[in-house]
């Protein structure tokens, strides 16, 4: 099970608007479930607004007064079940900082994997694309209209969730994620890594890549003995990336532990934190700058931004502590 970072995502999310809309099916499978979540997010002092289309019958009169019942801090919106059950609720909200659409399943890819973060950008090309990017079909008519109200500012995050036991929690409290985002106004931040809260998430992202077998273990006591050297990635003021600095000699460092959440990647947050990175170091004095991994996303990565493969013997030392891994450089002065 994914571990929760409630006190650093709800410090993030406290007081904002979370609209959370399921369509009459899903509601009446998952129910428990859904009221469960929804009641932890209004426990963080969180906002909370339930759309769903189950239609005014007397049938649905005992579900509608345990809604009422179990959620009186949420406000509890019901859409008509004749007309188009996504227009209606996009329509509805005009400032609310996530919209989450509980689903059967997330947005996939042509391989079956979840996406995980995507820009209306890239969603308006798998539209369009032959060699689409999206593969779920039933779900298509939909996604046009999220990215117009996202694009119009109407939300700032829309999330496509597959439901079940915890699924909002796990999509709005974990750094992996549980489903897909949708968004366009990431802003990045980069700074030194600072509070106890900040080092508990890099820990986490670590332990993600550390499981994939491209980074070495970092314990916490680590972590915190060399505080002053890890710096960090911001969006929506919660850590999504960490980066280690290791001073090599005095003009060359080395870029290490670099990792990124599940969530944001393929979504330019490791182009930009390197660059962040480079620039904080530079006005420190180093001017090469060197990398060693094996992970081939990090390697494409590197390669993009200028850096070469490097066999220099003024780095043999280094490279004899990870003697199969291999190192890129960077020589390059500013531009």
């Amino acid at each position: 099970m994914p571990r929760l970072y409630i006190d650093e995502y709800t410090s993030a999310l406290r007081s904002k608007i979370v609209c959370v809309a399921c369509r009459e099916g899903i509601l009446r499978d998952y129910f428990r479930d859904i009221i469960a979540d929804i009641k932890f997010l209004t426990r963080q002092g969180i906002v909370t607004i339930l759309y769903h289309n189950m239609p005014n019958r007397f049938a649905n009169q005992k579900l509608f007064k345990e809604l009422e019942e179990r959620l009186p801090e949420t406000q509890v919106a019901r859409v008509s079940p004749e007309f188009d059950f996504y227009r209606q609720v996009t329509d509805r909200e005009n400032q609310a900082h996530k919209l989450v659409f509980i689903e059967r399943k997330a947005l996939m890819d042509p391989r079956g994997r979840v996406i995980n973060a995507i820009t209306t950008e890239e969603v308006r090309s798998s539209l369009r694309d032959a060699r689409e990017l999206i593969t779920n079909v039933n779900f298509k008519g939909a996604l046009e209209r999220i990215c117009s109200q996202i694009d119009a500012g109407h939300y700032d995050r829309v999330h496509i969730v597959p439901a079940g036991k915890y699924t909002i929690k796990h999509e709005l409290f974990t750094i992996e994620g549980h489903g897909s985002l949708i968004a366009n106004n990431y802003t990045e931040s980069f700074q030194p890594m600072g509070v106890e809260g900040d080092m508990r998430l890099v820990d986490g992202i670590l332990k993600l890549y550390r499981h994939e077998g491209f980074l070495k273990p970092r314990t916490k006591q680590y972590l915190r003995e060399q505080r002053d050297n890890f710096y960090v990635t911001l969006i929506d003021d919660i850590v999504v990336g960490c980066v280690e600095k290791k001073v090599v000699d005095p003009i060359t460092v080395e870029i290490a532990a670099l990792a990124i959440s599940t969530k944001f990647r393929n979504q330019r947050v490791g182009v930009f934190m390197v660059k962040a990175f480079m620039e904080k170091m530079r006005r420190q004095s180093f001017s090469r700058f060197i990398s060693l991994t094996n992970n081939p996303r990090l390697q494409q990565l590197l390669q993009r931004l200028g850096f070469e493969p490097c066999r220099w013997p003024e780095f043999k030392a280094r490279q004899a502590l990870s003697p199969d891994v291999a190192m890129f450089i960077h020589s390059q002065p500013s531009q």
